[in-house]
């Protein structure tokens, strides 16, 4: 990686522009500068997470995610650098498998409420999501690998299905919403 940061207050930015790994300076309203906010607003709000209660091994997922989101934020910053690997996102793929097994199907969708644990890793997931848009306008603008914009859908799946993990936790239950075509099953089914 490039220099590393010795003081935080550089006033470089002060003109609209920011540096990237490379030694490069653009604009902060480009979109390699952009898709990197996001992932790092990813990042912080999995630490936000963190501060929950939740389950030992998804506590150790999770702080490995901001480990491997961080270097998903350094390849950004570094257009044609490769830091993030193959195993991060069969480590996403592996614990998505395992969770969803631990899951009854959905019979409808659910809203993102519930537990304050729950409710963040929607946040997270939402986030993600943005992230992933940004890393895929990105790519549409410049060459990259597919691996960024890969980790990112995963994971924001990943997310979405720890949230039910962590509303089933200690005996909860999600919050499904409330939809029409469910009514009309229950009224059918009394009458």
């Amino acid at each position: 990686m490039g220099n590393r940061l010795t003081q935080i207050a550089t006033r470089t930015g002060d003109d609209g522009t920011t540096g990237l790994g490379d030694n490069t300076r653009v604009s902060k309203a480009s979109g390699r500068p952009h898709a990197m906010g996001d992932v790092d607003e990813l990042n912080s709000h999995i630490g936000l997470l963190l501060c929950e209660p939740m389950p030992q091994d998804v506590r150790e997922l999770l702080i490995d995610v901001q480990h491997q989101l961080f270097n998903l934020g350094g390849e950004l910053c570094m257009p044609g650098y490769e830091l993030l690997k193959d195993d991060a996102l069969l480590q996403l793929d592996n614990a998505l498998a395992r969770y969803n097994a631990q899951l009854p199907r959905l019979q409808e969708f659910i809203l993102p409420a519930g537990t304050r644990a729950a409710c963040q890793a929607h946040v997270c997931r939402t986030v993600a999501r943005r992230a992933e848009r940004a890393v895929v306008a990105l790519q549409q603008a410049e060459a990259m690998r597919a691996a960024p914009r890969q980790y990112l859908n995963r994971l924001s799946d990943l997310l979405f299905v720890l949230s039910r993990v962590l509303n089933r936790m200690d005996g909860g239950s999600e919050v499904y919403w409330k939809s029409e075509r469910l009514a009309r099953q229950a009224d059918d089914a009394t009458e």
